[in-house]
């Protein structure tokens, strides 16, 4: 009865949005004011201690095993949580126990091949033909998912203003997109590096099927094991994210060195702007393993201790949003193909995962950005306004 009482106070405080609960017991109840938008069914008690002390962890593994069902949409409901600011899920006083984690180069290693080698064929279930997986850049309301990956690549080469011949880095290269089109369209000499055998095979396939054998090259290697090297431009999309914050600054001086004088570099990534933890268990245990997401201040402030400086700085929120509406709606056309292949339980963390982390977006309560920085003064070798970054988008 006890535990009865304490759900009651958690969950009728936990959305912005009228819900219906169903407990274990078949009893339901009503929070909220108006009519509910979304019902949650809870199959079978979860103890309070685990509810609060990791409530993401807890009530994401519930689900993954369905002790735990949403009828309506998941999304709604994290960004209804995620915008009261008194629910339980979001309340720091409950976070006590963040997971610890280590970021040797062998220990992100096999976090980075414990999320990218699931497999190719996984991730081709529901990406686009360019096989991308970080945040697209919607010019149209109407463009697709493959035309937006695009337009996210074309966005962040027009921002280096690159001169042909220059040479091009892009760490954590991912399946190879960015670096064949800076190669084909801007004529860069590019590399790219990355820790993902099935990522690093992918690319270099690609390398041999578009004949850039003498304009590009990709290394399965840790960017820290660069060295005698520098670049006229770098490139890292979603990369920060997994370096973990005791190495953040050394990944902001990393892309310093690794610049030529007057060199430029578009960092892109996953932040916020707000004091955060930074950490969730959830997603640290299931989904990326090792992964902190600093504020933008953090970011900014080991652009500046590594003597680099700030050109541009552009979020991407509403576009990473989109970009996840899009990533589910594929997902969703193929999740019974997908528990079928790798299990119930991991299609439904998955489905949760996506959701979750529109949801997220949709509330502010992480951004995603584009840091231009510059290893010289601000601006040097860019023209004087911002028109340069989409007189070409706007042709």
């Amino acid at each position: 009865m006890l535990e009865k009482t304490i759900y009651r106070r958690l969950l009728s405080r936990a959305f912005d949005i009228p819900v219906t609960v169903t407990y274990w017991d078949g009893k339901t109840e009503t929070y909220g004011t108006g009519k509910p938008k979304i019902g949650i069914e809870i199959k079978k008690e979860i103890t309070i201690k685990n509810l609060t002390s990791q409530p993401t962890l807890t009530l994401g593994e519930a689900y993954m095993r369905g002790d735990i069902e949403i009828n309506g949409s998941i999304q709604e409901l994290v960004a209804s949580a995620y915008r009261n600011a008194g629910s339980f899920l979001t309340d720091k006083k409950f976070v006590k126990f963040l997971p610890k984690m280590s970021h040797s180069e062998e220990a992100d290693k096999k976090d980075v091949q414990s999320h990218y080698d699931i497999g190719n064929d996984f991730y081709r279930l529901w990406l686009d033909k360019t096989m991308t997986y970080s945040c697209a850049y919607f010019e149209h309301p109407d463009d697709s998912l493959e035309t937006a990956q695009m337009n996210k690549v074309r966005h962040i080469l027009y921002k280096l203003h690159p001169a042909a011949g220059g040479r091009l880095l892009d760490i954590g290269s991912g399946w190879g997109t960015l670096i064949i089109t800076a190669a084909k369209e801007f004529h860069l000499k590019t590399i790219g590096i990355t820790l993902s055998e099935e990522q690093y095979e992918y690319t270099k396939k690609q390398i041999q099927d578009n004949n850039l054998q003498e304009q590009v090259e990709v290394r399965l290697m840790d960017y820290r094991d660069l060295k005698d090297e520098q670049f006229d431009y770098v490139t890292s999309v979603g990369m920060f994210e997994h370096v973990g914050k005791e190495n953040l600054g050394l990944y902001f001086k990393k892309i310093k060195e690794l610049l030529m004088p007057n060199g430029r570099a578009l960092i892109h990534g996953i932040t916020g702007q707000h004091q955060g933890v930074g950490v969730d268990p959830f997603l640290n245990k299931y989904i990326f393993p090792g992964g902190y997401i600093p504020n933008m201040a953090e970011n900014i402030v080991h652009i500046m201790d590594a003597g680099l400086q700030l050109n541009d700085l552009e979020p991407l929120r509403r576009h990473y949003q989109a970009t996840l509406e899009h990533w589910y709606h594929n997902y969703h056309k193929v999740f019974d193909q997908t528990a079928q292949r790798y299990g119930k339980d991991f299609a439904r963390m998955w489905d949760l995962y996506l959701q979750g982390a529109a949801a997220s977006f949709e509330a502010g309560n992480i951004d995603v950005m584009q840091f231009l920085v510059t290893n010289g003064p601000s601006g040097i070798k860019l023209p004087m306004t911002r028109n340069y970054i989409y007189e070409h988008e706007l042709s």
